[in-house]
């Protein structure tokens, strides 16, 4: 597993302390999420309901199994949608 580097949209903030970028051990999208709410708990319920991962500037849809690199920009958004 590799350090990760997470930057957070405002709202996510309330639940980390303040923090805009955050780090947590992972290799995929999926544990990285799973990573973050155990760290943050407060997180749970808001992942639970739907957010959008951008990796190096991609929005990932479904993605959980994609693997992630210490190299990867990563940012949590609202869930974006088409429409």
């Amino acid at each position: 597993m590799s350090e990760l580097t997470v930057h957070l949209w405002a709202g996510l903030r309330r639940f980390t302390g303040g923090l805009e970028v955050v780090t947590v051990e992972a290799s995929s999208i999926g544990k990285m999420l799973d990573a973050l709410v155990a760290v943050y708990p407060g997180l749970g319920p808001i992942f639970e309901a739907g957010i959008s991962v951008a990796v190096d500037g991609e929005i990932i849809n479904g993605g959980r199994h994609r693997p992630l690199a210490p190299s990867n920009e990563i940012y949590l958004m609202q869930r974006v949608k088409g429409g």
